[in-house]
């Protein structure tokens, strides 16, 4: 099963996978996709809600797109929020988070010299698709514990229920189906 979408003025078939019984995404990847990647960018720019000095994502599907949106912008820099520890990131923050596409629950590191070149400054928050807003949340909570200012919230897609909320700036409704492809939200 397929969903077709327009995304930054593009057509793209998603295919349907479940993530339970009655209860199937859309999964949206931008990786190995230069054209949709910086269409989104270049549309997500234009949105930018407030002044910011960096921008932060969370490992990996987001990680082109903010790439772009730095270029584009002529941003130096930007943090990625990375799924492991791993040796360099010494003094990292760390937050947990439950992912509906990992099913599972995954860790977000922030190193500690990221997190003293976030802290006083505004914050931008990228993300791919927000769908329950946990990633989200966890981003968040690693801008607050490295004493950054939250100044937007940004997606490609928002999921269900996420596509009702008024805090994230996105450039296109992505539904939920069920198990007969239908969309249920």
């Amino acid at each position: 099963m397929k969903y077709e979408m327009t995304i930054a003025g593009l057509k793209r078939e998603l295919s349907l996978c479940p993530v339970a019984e009655d209860l199937y995404i859309a999964p949206f990847i931008m990786f190995g996709d230069p054209e949709i990647t910086v269409a989104a960018a270049a549309e997500l720019l234009k949105k930018v809600p407030a002044e910011y000095d960096y921008m932060l994502t969370a490992e990996a599907k987001s990680i082109p797109l903010i790439h772009e949106m730095a270029r584009q912008s002529g941003a130096e820099t930007y943090f990625i929020a990375r799924k492991k520890m791993k040796v360099y990131l010494t003094n990292a923050l760390h937050v947990t988070v439950h992912s509906i596409t990992t099913q599972n629950e995954q860790d977000l590191y922030l190193s500690g010299e990221d997190a003293a070149k976030i802290k006083g400054k505004k914050i931008l928050i990228v993300d791919d698709v927000i769908s329950t807003g946990d990633s989200l949340r966890a981003m968040e909570e690693l801008v607050t514990q490295a004493g950054g200012e939250i100044v937007g919230r940004m997606a490609v897609l928002a999921e269900g229920k996420a596509q009702s909320r008024d805090d994230i700036i996105y450039l296109e409704k992505l539904p939920v189906f069920n198990a007969k492809g239908e969309i249920v939200g």
